[in-house]
């Protein structure tokens, strides 16, 4: 997995539809209920919103889409259909394009999995989160176990790639428990596992509990346990880390979300989406019925657009390529972002390598790689 320079490299399409049946308390992602939703209006501004970024991106080979959310399952597949088309219309299409789609796993939205796959969509991310019933209430998700394994049966039967999303040091939760919780997800047999540890993130319903006293996650020395058993069961069944919180079989790592950390070209659209262009860091307009106005008033939802400076592109390449096991190309670093005297410091203490050409955080670095990053890249 060489990094490549972000002219070089194939583009990213993020498509971000932003409607949920309901809020999660843990979620802070850009994600809103609605009653109603105008199928037709936002086919036809996501379409707009498209076209608007391929005028400024010509020539460039696509290599990924992902439809994120917010519930993207819950878009109709002619919606779906309709954007894959256009893109790959727009753009010429690499021919190994991965086009993936986050699902819930409720049995509704499983029903459409055909539809969604005889639309282009080719790799399914599930959000599982636990395999536990009385987990899954606690995190507010509407479906249960059984149900959640007959849409993941359904997505394998349909989809020539899978991955879903377990959330772990979950309050109470023992190591003993997450290895067996976490062996029963490994015999699945997904080439693709996104594995995250519950954070408590500000503005979310789990914050105000938390707050309140009643809502307390695992400590340090017991997540650093939960983590070690991770790291031990998936290495151990092929599915090794490559970024810090996911893992995969060799060559089924996610093409597109490899596009963000490896600091290459993306477009993004949909309501908040962020996207990179040509050196130049743009986002859309968040709320849902304000971004549906900005494009039928100007023909796309863009509310930002703006020229990253070399010290904030290379401190971005930084943040996101230290979370890769790949780490970093050195000759990628400039001296002026980075700290070299708690680089190797770092490295002394086993937590960070350096060899003649690459920089990356170790395994033993991964737990505390946020304090890792606050060390060595620069403000």
């Amino acid at each position: 997995m060489n990094a490549c320079p972000p002219t070089e490299a194939p583009l990213a399409l993020y498509v971000h539809w932003p409607f949920c049946v309901s809020k999660c308390p843990y979620c802070d992602f850009n994600s809103h209920v609605r009653e109603v939703v105008d199928q037709a209006a936002w086919r036809k501004a996501l379409l707009a919103d498209l076209a608007h970024e391929a005028a400024l991106l010509p020539g460039r080979t696509l290599g990924s889409i992902f439809f994120g959310g917010g519930t993207p399952s819950l878009m109709p597949p002619m919606t779906v259909a309709a954007v894959i088309d256009a893109a790959t219309a727009l753009w010429p299409a690499a021919d190994d394009l991965e086009v993936t789609l986050e699902a819930n796993p409720s049995s509704v939205e499983a029903a459409r999995f055909a539809d969604l796959a005889a639309a282009g969509v080719n790799r399914v991310s599930l959000g599982l989160q636990a395999l536990d019933d009385a987990a899954l209430g606690f995190l507010g998700r509407a479906h249960d176990v059984a149900e959640g394994l007959d849409a993941l049966a359904t997505a394998q039967r349909h989809f020539g790639r899978v991955s879903f999303d377990l959330i772990y040091a979950r309050p109470g939760q023992s190591v003993a428990a997450w290895e067996a919780e976490l062996a029963r997800a490994l015999a699945f047999g997904t080439e693709h596992l996104s594995l995250y540890q519950l954070t408590i993130e500000p503005g979310t319903r789990f914050a105000t509990l938390a707050a309140r006293g009643d809502l307390t996650i695992p400590d340090e020395d017991v997540a650093a346990d939960l983590w070690d058993a991770t790291q031990a069961l998936t290495a151990a069944a092929g599915l090794p880390l490559y970024e810090v919180s996911n893992h995969a079989r060799r060559g089924a790592e996610s093409r597109h979300n490899l596009a963000y950390w490896r600091m290459t070209d993306y477009a993004g659209i949909g309501p908040g989406a962020h996207g990179r262009r040509l050196g130049m860091a743009t986002q859309r307009h968040r709320k849902p019925e304000n971004w549906l106005t900005a494009v039928t008033r100007n023909g796309h939802g863009l509310c930002e657009e703006a020229i990253l400076s070399p010290s904030q592109r290379a401190t971005e390449m930084l943040v996101m390529g230290l979370r890769l096991a790949e780490g970093i190309d050195r000759a990628r670093i400039p001296a002026d972002r980075i700290d070299m005297a708690k680089v190797d410091l770092l490295a002394g203490q086993g937590l960070l390598s350096l060899t003649a050409d690459r920089m990356r955080v170790t395994p033993a670095g991964m737990p505390v790689l946020e304090a890792i990053l606050r060390e060595v890249v620069r403000p």
